[in-house]
């Protein structure tokens, strides 16, 4: 986290309870030596690991296995300027042992799109951060809606910029 943003900063265990919530992430990994960011529907498992299933013959597969990756979900609500966002970063790696793969077709997520022949992948939770922000409210108790834009004081994303001498 980076200090004085107005966000709390959420423990390990609570990280992992959001994510458990979540129905949709967002797997981070190197495309062609660029980030890519794939959104993914995944479970969480008991030992904190995120588990996704996809094709075994799928591009993904063959960028994330034995690689270092990132996952986040979030729950965002921008009306009341409020929700979270989990980071869970490790390797992931192909679930090849019979016996977690049988388990993990019983209890794991299902794949939005099946394939004829799919595999899971897991990521090691090595380092799971997360944050808050509650009701448009900051780490500080400072109010956030009034620093909203008003009726003619325009939005941020419509505001034109002008350069210096212009």
């Amino acid at each position: 986290m980076y200090p004085n943003d107005g966000f709390r900063e959420l423990e390990r265990d609570e990280c992992l309870r959001l994510l458990a919530k979540a129905p949709v992430g967002r797997i981070v990994h190197t495309r062609h030596a660029l980030p890519a960011v794939l959104p993914l529907n995944f479970c969480v498992d008991g030992d904190g690991a995120v588990v996704f299933r996809t094709s075994a013959t799928s591009e993904l597969v063959r960028a994330v296995d034995g690689a270092v990756v990132a996952f986040e979900a979030d729950e965002i609500d921008a009306a009341a300027q409020s929700g979270w966002s989990v980071v869970v970063t490790g390797q992931a790696a192909v679930v090849t042992d019979p016996a977690e793969h049988e388990r993990l077709a019983r209890t794991g997520p299902r794949s939005w799109v099946p394939w004829p022949h799919e595999v899971f992948v897991r990521i090691e939770p090595e380092l799971v951060t997360g944050r808050d922000l509650v009701a448009g409210r900051s780490l500080y108790g400072i109010d956030l809606s009034s620093c909203r834009p008003g009726p003619g004081r325009g939005d941020r994303r419509t505001r034109t910029r002008r350069h210096p001498g212009a």
